[in-house]
């Protein structure tokens, strides 16, 4: 077992699971060719509509990138919070912003095809949108995310990302709020700072690092293969990344999301960006980065009813396949 300084999980680390009977294991998966255009498609080119938020333009004038309202909005508004409270009963209002980010014309790319120059728009449209939303007096929390595939919660195979802005921060983030000031009240450091250096030190989880960030497999990760991108610099909060530290985590990004695509055949996958809320936006103690979980084993019946992950595969043999795995197809 291992424990998570940042989650403040204990992980049971069970490669020998991997062996386990499965009925299922022999239906592959497989995922049907995409074209690059759909008529039929909300997203595709040829398809714009008016209501668009912003988009990234090319030299000929064509949209790179665009972000637009999400017309089945989890959240909307920027009226107040409306508490209601009726013994245990409580309500709010659902204010905030949902909003669509379409990564690409091209219907049948993915984040791992498409050249770091173009990750590089859509990391900034990312900080642009924050800044943007933060304004908004309703607003406590900003999450941004993707899902890719229909294991990881996608319904639209065009490909795109989410952003969301809250009137509430979750009871996790709270959580992670309160063990990662506990751990710089007694350590005078950012935990997440301690746990950067000592998987540098360590080394044998790293997957990419650059002048600015550092990917690699935690040490007592949740699931197996899943992959933490960290700044280098300290900063609680997306919106405080810089245009040069976008120009190295769009290389870094690729070439993290190719490994995967390669070594683990296009696996569908959760991609998030974690960010301080709006009220801790310079603290000390917590230090914003991106984490892709694929969805390549099940939560079950333990996981639920104890609340305790089991990893399939030992982050470090994730790390050294990942790092084996061919850039190229």
């Amino acid at each position: 077992m291992r424990f998570n300084p940042i989650t403040r999980d204990w992980v049971i680390i069970a490669p020998g699971r991997a062996q386990k009977p499965n009925d299922f294991r022999a239906v592959p998966r497989a995922r049907a060719a995409r074209p690059p255009h759909r008529a039929d498609c909300p997203f595709c080119v040829g398809q714009e509509e008016p209501d668009e938020i912003l988009r990234a333009t090319g030299p000929d004038g064509g949209w790179l990138a665009r972000v637009l309202p999400n017309k089945f909005p989890a959240l909307a508004g920027n009226h107040g919070p409306q508490h209601t409270r009726t013994g245990s009963f409580r309500t709010m209002a659902a204010a905030g912003a949902h909003e669509v980010l379409i990564e690409h014309p091209r219907h049948d790319l993915t984040l791992a095809g498409m050249a770091p120059a173009h990750l590089a728009v859509i990391l900034d449209l990312y900080r642009q949108r924050y800044l943007a939303l933060r304004e908004n007096p309703a607003v406590e929390s900003i999450i941004i995310f993707k899902n890719h595939g229909e294991r990881a919660g996608t319904s639209l195979e065009h490909p795109h990302s989410q952003i969301v802005a809250a009137p509430v921060v979750s009871s996790t983030v709270r959580l992670r709020l309160g063990e990662a000031t506990r751990a710089h009240d007694e350590d005078g450091e950012c935990i997440y700072c301690t746990v950067l250096r000592d998987e540098l030190a360590a080394g044998d989880r790293i997957l990419e690092a650059n002048a600015s960030f550092v990917a690699f497999v935690p040490f007592a990760a949740l699931s197996p293969y899943h992959v933490w991108i960290f700044p280098r610099r300290h900063a609680s909060s997306y919106d405080a990344i810089t245009p040069a530290e976008i120009a190295d985590l769009a290389p870094l990004l690729q070439r993290v999301l190719r490994r995967l695509y390669t070594a683990l055949d296009d696996p569908d996958f959760n991609f998030g960006v974690r960010s301080a809320p709006l009220s801790e936006a310079s603290a000390h103690y917590f230090h914003w980065y991106l984490a892709i979980v694929p969805r390549v084993s099940h939560v079950a019946g333990f996981e639920l009813g104890s609340g305790i992950f089991i990893n399939g595969v030992r982050p470090e043999d994730a790390a050294a396949r990942l790092r084996a795995a061919p850039l190229e197809e």
